[in-house]
């Protein structure tokens, strides 16, 4: 049996892993962002369209729930709120670089870098571009989805008296996930023009295939994660010492 000095070192060191593997996924889904989109087949009439920016989000739900289950609500909503940070510090980092004189050669009457014959600005400018457009959208869905996960997840871990962890898995992440969906959807077609639409058809249908087709790509993400977060679970109350059905590390005298 490991000492209260090992197991302190120990489970910090997990929340670490845990909270790096959270902020460097959010990080890289702000960078990638809308930077392209994958066609994954077809659902019926919509094709099934996903920014690659979204290919590691499922990760970030993952991280929160196995903090919420081992650490507590408390310490996954901490989780959360640096996320926002981490969304803003991106945000002034990508404004600054934006605003501070480089080597471009600059359009005066615009007073942006000048275009090339594609009519695409340097690529900083164009990653900006996208960046700016999605980042607002993404903060609002992220911090609206990330709480949802982790106030469901303590709601039926009550219900349930600790029992059925599959259920607060995946009941709490597909709900957030649909709010998160279409929420970037919507505020990022209201804030920019960089989502995939075709201008001679109706815009409303497109947005609902849009939302759909990322809500299936996620909902299936929270499926495939069943396995390893049960896994996870387990494993870390061996290694962490944590004794009992559903019980968190704050309860742990």
């Amino acid at each position: 049996m490991p000492s209260l000095n090992q197991l302190d070192a120990r489970r910090e060191f997990a929340f670490l892993v845990l909270s790096g593997l959270f902020l460097s996924t959010m990080g890289l889904l702000n960078v990638l962002g809308l930077s392209r989109f994958l066609n994954l087949g077809q659902l019926g009439p919509f094709p099934v369209v996903v920014a690659v920016g979204v290919l590691p989000y499922p990760v970030t739900f993952l991280c929160t729930d196995i903090v919420s289950e081992i650490w507590g609500e408390r310490r996954a909503s901490q989780l959360v709120w640096v996320g926002l940070l981490v969304n803003l510090w991106i945000l002034l980092v990508v404004w600054l670089g934006g605003v501070l004189p480089g080597f471009e050669q600059m359009d005066p009457a615009t007073g942006f870098p000048a275009v090339d014959a594609a009519d695409r600005q340097p690529l900083f400018f164009e990653l900006r571009r996208l960046t700016a457009g999605t980042v607002m959208a993404s903060m609002a869905a992220y911090l609206t989805a990330q709480f949802t996960d982790v106030r469901l997840f303590h709601v039926w871990k009550r219900l349930t008296r600790g029992r059925y962890l599959w259920l607060r898995n995946n009941g709490s992440t597909m709900v957030s996930q649909l709010v998160d969906t279409s929420a970037v959807v919507i505020i990022t077609h209201l804030s920019s023009d960089v989502l995939p639409l075709d201008s001679s058809q109706p815009v409303l249908p497109q947005l609902g295939g849009l939302i759909l087709s990322g809500y299936v790509f996620k909902f299936l993400c929270a499926l495939a994660d069943t396995l390893p977060f049960y896994w996870l679970v387990g494993w870390l109350r061996r290694y962490l010492a944590i004794p009992g059905q559903g019980q968190e590390l704050g309860e742990i005298s």
